[in-house]
């Protein structure tokens, strides 16, 4: 099913992916240059599907527009959490809510877990830093989730791989920054993650 919502910045559209039994809700954003049907994406939603886990493909308002230079962070955040909060009051309402994307979607996730209420964060190739630019890092936006969180990272990434730390994880399969070689992997690396980050939520 195919929803809009409504944002400060125009209309996002959310793909909305029902589970059997719905234990928990993830919330999954594009690329900054991409769409929900990126192959990663896709894997992941049907995986969490399979664990029971309801998911939201959310389209940003500028790829809704039909725009292909990626918002402002903050208009991306802003974005993200008003169709958070609608998805929070409506059909994920009184489960667990889990932030995830892929590159700038999973930034966008980091940023907002904490003004989201997430209860965890999956991220998808998450851009440490531009090419051949290590030292304009983003590990402080990873570090500053303060939920759990998994980074399924290409090992040939030529956006680099972050650190783990106290809260974050790093899965590294094989592959670049699409993460395209070894989709099973990353289904599998977030599907057993899903289940047992959620479980002490649901039981």
């Amino acid at each position: 099913m195919t929803t809009r919502i409504e944002t400060p910045h125009g209309l996002a559209r959310v793909s909305l992916h029902s589970a059997d039994q719905g234990v928990a809700g993830l919330l999954l954003g594009h690329g900054a240059g991409g769409g929900i049907d990126a192959p990663d994406l896709v894997a992941v939603a049907r995986a969490a599907c399979a664990a029971d886990v309801h998911v939201a493909l959310v389209e940003q308002p500028y790829r809704v527009a039909g725009r292909r230079a990626p918002a402002p962070a903050k208009q991306l955040d802003a974005a993200w959490l008003a169709v958070a909060a609608e998805l929070a009051a409506t059909t994920f309402e009184e489960l667990p809510l889990v932030f995830g994307g892929r590159s700038s979607g999973a930034r966008v996730a980091c940023r907002t877990a904490e003004a989201g209420g997430a209860d965890a964060v999956l991220c998808l190739a998450f851009p440490e830093h531009p090419p051949g630019k290590p030292e304009k890092s983003r590990q402080h936006e990873l570090d500053a989730v303060g939920v759990p969180t998994l980074v399924v990272q290409g090992e040939r990434d030529p956006f680099g791989s972050p650190r783990p730390g106290p809260h974050h994880e790093i899965v590294t399969v094989p592959g670049d920054h699409s993460l395209k070689a070894d989709l099973d992997a990353v289904a599998r690396a977030a599907s057993e993650w899903l289940t047992r980050v959620l479980r002490p939520l649901v039981s």
